[in-house]
């Protein structure tokens, strides 16, 4: 039977290169959905004061214990392009407030979950977007209606506010048995930095000594940093100071070998003798230069060699060389000064202060302190602890204290904790639902259902009946009880934690619901990926030219060939 006729056959059009793999359309959509969500479930049990702890050990074979949301994910080294998503929310989210890394990514899985039946049933995806959008901006408007404002007129009142916002964030980490410690540690440490440089947290340096306890810990008014290597003329130098003057330097003070830097012909021994009487002379010229100062301890970002060192200690002046910038940063912030990069022209003004210095034992390490500086904008944290990888949980978990602090002290707006604040929002948003018509009233709902997530898991990892509690804080938040959130330390389950200071940033909340519904509008927003399969292969680097290698193997211990 001969073919019908038609139009020809059209020639297939090669477009994308061959072995690239592409997927579109709605499979593509629920399938990006279920990799966010397989990355919220792996969160989900972390949340709350009484959230688990995850080991992860990296192709190292380092272990890290943590529940700090940002970092787990950022060692679990993610690859679906989707799911990528949601480290970027959390690293943005740690990175602006320094809390709430895990609620963000539950709250955008929540989203998607509740969203996902609409997909299956053909609703467009800008449909759902426009809809989670108007419910993140009642949310927000919502957040700026009830938090309460805190007088800062009142130093002692707002001190208890921090610490009350310092203790919050720490509930649900390692270091929650010494709360009350290490919030005292953590607020002292903010309200030392200057409001001039809106609390530059990089000011606030974190040492780790292994060895001892938790409450060994210390704060340090002032600088504290590692003992740097030294030579052996170092142990004749004083070791302490009262009143000291300090001279910072980007100097090196070390003889160079001859051959380093330059290239000297010479025709007899005595012009030899010349050259290095010169390099002698220079660094002596630099070393009478930093005594007629009258600085009593020197330190240098580059290193101080054996020569100098041997000649501070026959003059009573304490020196270190090689000091990291960070911790030379934080000298010149807390004792004045500048750093100088010669020594010729050091004027009074260029030298620092403080009341005392001291190289001071601690566990294994010496480590030089810096107190009682006139000029302190800075403070030093040493932390101690039994394993490594418990003090790395304690720094974590202190800087996250130590933002939401920061972001108190800037702002001085708070909401209760404890999933008090999203139940209110999504009692809120159901409300305002009903003035809604059409499908986006379900989509409002659907995030109204959403915000559920965030009290239901802390229920949850508490151990209590997630489903009872959830009941009782929808009956109390329907009466007008505001702050009523989740209790995890009594069988009823549910307080008003306003009155039981479970206080955070209202900036926390904000970044929170505004980073889940940007994500989950993200994501509902894609509808097909293209993966080219060589763009995953690493790139080993151009191809070195021909005959390359045996030019350069040339000559290794053969000799030159003769021409």
């Amino acid at each position: 039977m001969a073919a019908p006729r038609g139009l020809p056959m059209q020639p297939t059009v090669v477009v994308l290169r061959e072995g690239t793999d592409t997927s579109q359309g709605t499979p593509q959509l629920l399938s990006n959905i279920s990799a966010c969500l397989a990355i919220s479930e792996t969160l989900a049990t972390t949340l709350g004061p009484r959230g688990m702890d995850k080991l992860i050990v990296n192709d190292r074979g380092e272990a890290s214990i943590t529940n700090d949301g940002a970092t787990i994910l950022k060692l679990l080294d993610i690859v679906h392009p989707a799911a990528k998503t949601l480290v970027d929310i959390a690293r943005a989210q740690d990175a602006e407030v320094g809390d709430g890394t895990t609620s963000v990514v539950l709250l955008a899985g929540a989203m998607l979950k509740e969203v996902r039946g609409f997909i299956e049933e053909g609703v467009a995806p800008g449909i759902i977007a426009k809809g989670v959008r108007k419910a993140a901006d009642l949310a927000l408007k919502r957040i700026t209606e009830v938090q309460v404002v805190i007088d800062k007129s009142d130093t002692e009142k707002f001190r208890g506010l921090l610490l009350k916002c310092a203790s919050t964030s720490m509930s649900s980490k390692l270091i929650h048995a010494q709360k009350p410690f290490f919030s005292e540690m953590v607020v002292s440490a903010v309200m030392s930095l200057d409001p001039a440089t809106s609390y530059d947290t990089s000011l606030i340096g974190v040492k780790k000594v292994p060895g001892g306890g938790m409450e060994d810990s210390l704060l340090v008014k002032g600088v504290a940093f590692k003992k740097t290597f030294t030579y052996a003329g170092a142990e004749q130098q004083p070791k302490s100071f009262k009143n000291p003057k300090i001279l910072c330097l980007n100097v090196e003070l070390e003889l160079k070998a001859e051959k380093d830097n330059a290239e000297v012909r010479i025709e007899e021994v005595g012009e030899y003798q010349a050259v290095v009487d010169a390099e002698w002379e220079i660094i002596y010229r630099k070393l009478d230069a930093i005594e007629k100062t009258g600085a009593q301890v020197v330190l240098s970002k580059l290193p101080i060699g054996d020569l100098a060192t041997q000649w501070f200690a026959d003059r009573n002046i304490f020196c270190a060389g090689r000091v990291p910038q960070g911790d030379l940063r934080r000298v010149v912030e807390a004792v004045g000064g500048s750093v100088q990069s010669t020594t010729s022209d050091i004027m009074p003004e260029h030298l620092g202060t403080c009341d005392s210095f001291e190289e001071r034992q601690i566990g294994n390490e010496r480590y030089n302190f810096f107190e009682g500086c006139p000029k302190a904008k800075t403070c030093t944290l040493i932390l101690r602890g039994g394993a490594e990888q418990f003090i790395e949980e304690v720094e974590r978990s202190l800087n996250d204290a130590i933002q939401v602090v920061r972001r108190a002290v800037k702002s001085g707006e708070i909401v209760a904790g404890g999933g008090a604040m999203e139940m209110d929002l999504s009692a809120y948003i159901r409300k305002e639902a009903l003035k809604v018509a059409g499908k986006q009233q379900l989509i409002l709902t659907a995030v109204a259902r959403a915000l559920e997530t965030i009290p239901r898991q802390i229920a949850t990892n508490a151990g209590l009946d997630a489903t009872d509690v959830l009941n009782k804080l929808r009956q109390r938040h329907a009466m007008g009880e505001l702050w009523v959130g989740v209790d995890v330390d009594s069988e009823d389950g549910v307080r008003d934690n306003m009155e039981a200071f479970v206080w955070e940033p209202s900036l926390v909340k904000v970044n929170v619901v505004g980073g889940a519904a940007e994500a989950c509008c993200l994501i509902l927003s894609v509808d097909e990926t293209i993966r080219n399969p060589q763009s995953e292969q690493p790139n080993p680097g151009p191809r070195a030219p021909p005959g390359a290698a045996q030019r350069a193997l040339r000559g290794r211990g053969r000799g030159m060939p003769r021409r």
